[in-house]
């Protein structure tokens, strides 16, 4: 690839020359930059020195550590849960510490479906899947006295999480052994304290003899053992579908078409260029360390490599451009009532932040829905974007603006994407996901076919062995750490606009992203387990991790 292609200083848009920079990552998944190595991407669009060097330290750092203490290679299981306690223990947070100790109870499981690192499985259920036939006899020990699941759907209190993605995906080969996953799903109940506990676990999609549903009355190590599948099958939804594809990817699309089809004067190119920062070289390297034939899916987790393919398209498949915008994603799960979902409460007025921000902008410059219209290079990129990462798929986004209204709402989830929703299932991975027992990226043993058949050393020997366990570590580790060259959300190096009113939108931005800091400090003072995700002043303007 050459720097003539991306033209970026020049104000020239990359449609103008002829060779697109864009690239087929597989069918039915969006397309990637044309690069196979960030040293290929032009300088104005890679990492700083100092992002460089201390993203290869972070790195390499955590493995000499693992190597030194003779980990990374060693291919037995833990024999006990308290081995663990000596892996990164100088790199520990206060939140890895929480997990550490309270990653057995129940109200911790159904509080990291809300709060944890991926808060976007659940749903509400108002009527159970037929695959999934819990009785109110399996459940009524765990609802309040006399009443039973009909009353509890209607009153909005049953959740699902479903898994059914990983539906037929064959288990990788690790050290020549073969692992297993699953897809299950997960009952969960939110009681009178505003608790959500799980209440039925069923492990494979089809019902049957030998694919009980476990319940928090059976033996505490069943019961732990049908957690940990659900456990599992998080790890891959999260790392797959909602970090990577809806993340990541979407961004790299996001990011592609500004560069090609946005002049560096056009007031959207000002708008959202620092929102693309560093996301293109971050995802080549991604795509090199994690999800190549020799990356870390491929050699450390269930899913393996053509796993991944497999449920990148699926998930690909299913995506849609409201899920992307968090009112509509809230509403769509039923989720605008169920208590102490901090990322939905953070979330939305951080959603009302951006827009009110962006909302100010684009007003400023298009005063008509004519405007938006008759703007070919805004039309060029939409329709972009809708080809390269929509696929064309017209129920899924949207391929051009009509109205100023769908242009701001649109502008305001790319950034909400790029900083916001990025941070909340990106920055927690190492607090939720280093203390592996809490997040298996894979699992040694088929799941149980039969109820009583569990033990505390079945579970340890269908936990990850060693090596698996400690490089899983090393890379959510990497992934959690942040960059001294980094910009907080709202916070702009360069002075792109020069018009005053532009000027003093971003200054009123920036009151309002502090306002609401100071907001969540307060309430975390009062939590057990403060929810810190979306902060402002912990936000990244762009994806760069």
């Amino acid at each position: 690839m050459t720097d003539e292609l991306w033209l970026v200083k020049t104000g020239i848009p990359l449609n103008k020359v002829d060779e697109p920079p864009w690239q087929l990552h597989a069918p039915g998944i969006p397309h990637k930059v044309k690069a196979d190595s960030p040293d290929t991407l032009p300088e104005e669009v890679r990492f700083s020195f100092t992002k460089t060097t201390e993203f290869e330290f972070t790195r390499l750092s955590a493995v000499l550590e693992l190597k030194l203490k003779g980990l990374v290679e060693r291919t037995e299981p833990w024999t006990n849960f308290e081995q663990l306690d000596h892996v990164f223990a100088e790199r520990r947070t206060a939140t890895y510490e929480y997990v550490r100790q309270h990653w057995r109870e129940d109200e911790f499981f159904g509080y990291q479906l809300l709060n944890g690192m991926n808060p976007m499985m659940i749903h509400k259920c108002s009527e159970l899947p037929k695959k999934f036939p819990v009785t109110d006899d399996m459940v009524k020990a765990f609802l309040p006295s006399g009443s039973n699941l009909k009353n509890e759907m209607k009153r909005g209190n049953i959740f699902l999480c479903d898994y059914k993605r990983l539906d037929g995906l064959s288990g990788n080969v690790i050290n020549k052994k073969q692992q297993y996953l699953t897809a299950p799903m997960c009952l969960l109940f939110s009681n009178p304290e505003g608790k959500l506990l799980p209440i039925a676990i069923q492990l494979k999609q089809e019902p049957g003899e030998e694919n009980p549903i476990f319940l928090p009355s059976d033996s505490e190590s069943d019961w732990l053992l049908a957690k940990s599948f659900v456990r599992n099958a998080e790890f891959s939804e999260h790392e797959l579908n909602f970090h990577l594809l809806r993340t990541h990817l979407m961004a790299e699309v996001f990011t592609i078409a500004i560069l090609r089809n946005i002049p560096t004067v056009h007031p959207l190119f000002k708008l959202l260029i620092p929102h693309c920062r560093y996301t293109l070289q971050i995802n080549i390297m991604a795509r090199a360390l994690l999800v190549s034939e020799d990356g870390v899916f491929a050699k450390y987790t269930a899913i393996g490599m053509e796993g991944t393919v497999k449920l990148l398209k699926r998930a690909a498949s299913s995506l849609t451009y409201s899920s992307l915008c968090l009112p509509d994603d809230i509403k769509a799960r039923g989720v605008e009532d169920i208590p102490n979902y901090y990322y939905r409460d953070d979330g939305l007025k951080l959603w009302n932040i951006i827009n009110k921000y962006v909302d100010g902008v684009v007003r400023y410059y298009y005063t008509s829905d004519d405007d938006v219209i008759k703007d070919t290079e805004l039309q060029n990129w939409i329709g972009e974007i809708h080809k390269k990462g929509f696929l064309e798929k017209t129920e899924q986004g949207i391929s051009s603006f009509k109205s100023v209204d769908e242009l701001i709402k649109f502008v305001t989830m790319v950034i909400f994407t790029a900083s916001a929703q990025h941070a909340a299932i990106n920055n927690g991975q190492f607090d939720f996901g280093g203390w592996m027992p809490n997040l298996p990226s894979t699992l040694r043993c088929p799941p149980p076919t039969k109820k009583g058949s569990s033990t505390e050393g079945s579970i340890l020997d269908t936990l990850p062995e060693i090596s698996t366990t400690v490089n899983i570590m090393a890379a959510l580790y990497v992934l959690s750490k942040t960059s001294s060259d980094r910009y907080p959300l709202g916070y702009y190096p360069e002075e792109l606009f020069n018009e005053k009113t532009p000027l003093k939108m971003i200054d009123k931005f920036q009151e309002d992203l502090m306002s609401l800091s100071k907001e969540i400090d307060k309430r975390n003072r009062d939590l057990p387990l403060p929810y810190i995700y979306l902060d402002p002043k912990q936000l990244d303007n762009s994806i760069a991790i």
